[in-house]
């Protein structure tokens, strides 16, 4: 296990997700970390040192002039003597304080010391992480390699509030923090991704739909890869038969329509890579009870409506992503009708494939892909789909190197 015998220092400021640091703690002993804590004078307004002690199985620390505590200078030992500080929940004004270098408490001091990586979880009202005095403290943050994990969308504690700013939970920090701490490059770490993948089925009746062929197993891939050099990923995933990837956020839908939305709530992102093989078209009006058939009757007619475009959604998209990547799976004039769906979707890059039915793409697991880009064409050969996904994150994490 990556995080056995790492030190955690867990930074709890003041707000109701502190709650969650509990389960973080309990989570972070599960992989054989240990856990130091620091509470904020607001986060013991929320849970308790003695919930948080007992769990950690540790001192927690709450003040910064403890004649205990500092008799040995102990802010800085603590800033010093871990592997990771992750601040969960992390608040608007903790971060602001970090942002401009203040230290009026333990926790703000011990981060002004530290010299070791900091992940830091946003928990907060949506207005309140909106606010343009927040975003340029996260942007500054950033800017110091201060890494983020969320914030997510979702309900908030306030009745009636909704929006970006609940924390990430457990699982997804914890996972995270795995990535920091394994040592191997992440050039990706702190960047947001969305894939989509899989088919859409959309229904004609309860048990009758239209779809494509899609296994899945592409997108899936790039999905994991992309998590793999670091990034936070959500994929929304069609019907599908396979196991959702690891380190993932993975959001199952049916429909284009459910997909399109899921995708635009999940922005902003950094990246969006556009896989799932999405019906063109849907039923007007799907019937609410299976159609029968009539004994020498012509089938009941189909009436169709195009679906959504959900890459020229995304491309032209006032929260655009930095990197727009589109799939293309033709039969026919494959580069050519690439080229023009890069053009026309708003995309930075297209990744084309043939999918006649004599190369066994749909459903297998070799693929063999050209990469359109407003820089000409990149032919890559025959290879396992997990190779084509690891080539492709690699291509987007040079993408932002570069950038």
């Amino acid at each position: 296990m990556i995080l056995k015998n790492k030190r955690i220092l867990l930074i709890v400021s003041g707000g109701i997700a502190a709650y969650k640091s509990l389960d973080l703690i309990r989570r972070f002993r599960e992989q054989g970390a240990s856990v130091r804590p620091i509470m904020t004078a607001g986060a013991q307004e929320f849970v308790t040192p003695l919930a948080v002690g007992a769990l950690s199985a540790s001192h927690v620390y709450t003040e910064l002039f403890s004649r205990e505590d500092e008799q040995d200078v102990g802010h800085i030992r603590l800033a010093r003597d871990c592997d990771l500080i992750v601040i969960a929940p992390a608040t608007a004004d903790l971060m602001a304080k970090m942002a401009n270098g203040l230290a009026d408490d333990l926790a703000s001091t011990v981060l002004l010391a530290t010299d070791k990586p900091v992940l830091v979880a946003p928990a907060m009202n949506p207005k309140m992480w909106s606010a343009k005095a927040t975003q340029r403290n996260v942007a500054t943050l950033k800017a110091d390699g201060i890494h983020f994990i969320g914030p997510e969308r979702g309900e908030m504690a306030e009745s009636g509030e909704a929006g970006l700013g609940r924390m990430s939970e457990p699982t997804q920090i914890l996972q995270a923090a795995t990535l920091l701490l394994d040592g191997n490059p992440k050039p990706l770490l702190g960047r947001k991704a969305i894939v989509t993948s899989g088919p859409t089925h959309e229904p004609i009746d309860p048990v009758r739909y239209i779809a494509n062929r899609s296994s899945g197993k592409q997108g899936h891939a790039i999905a994991a890869a992309l998590a793999a050099l670091g990034a936070e990923v959500t994929l929304v995933s069609g019907p599908v038969t396979i196991p959702d990837p690891l380190g993932v956020r993975t959001i199952h839908v049916e429909r284009a329509e459910e997909m399109r939305d899921a995708v635009l709530a999940a922005l902003p992102a950094d990246i969006a890579v556009m896989v799932a093989a999405v019906a063109d078209w849907r039923v007007a009006s799907s019937a609410g009870e299976k159609i029968k058939k009539q004994p020498g009757e012509a089938p009941a007619p189909l009436h169709l409506v195009e679906n959504p475009d959900i890459l020229k959604t995304v491309g032209h998209h006032a929260m655009r992503p930095k990197l727009v990547c589109g799939f293309a799976a033709e039969t026919q004039s494959v580069i050519e009708n690439a080229r023009k769906k890069l053009e026309t979707k708003g995309a930075d890059m297209i990744v084309a494939n043939d999918v006649s039915a004599e190369t066994g793409i749909m459903g297998g697991e070799r693929n063999s892909v050209r990469v359109i880009s407003r820089d000409g064409v990149d032919v890559w050969p025959d290879m396992p789909k997990g190779d084509v996904a690891e080539k492709l994150a690699e291509k987007i994490a040079t993408y932002f190197a570069t950038s």
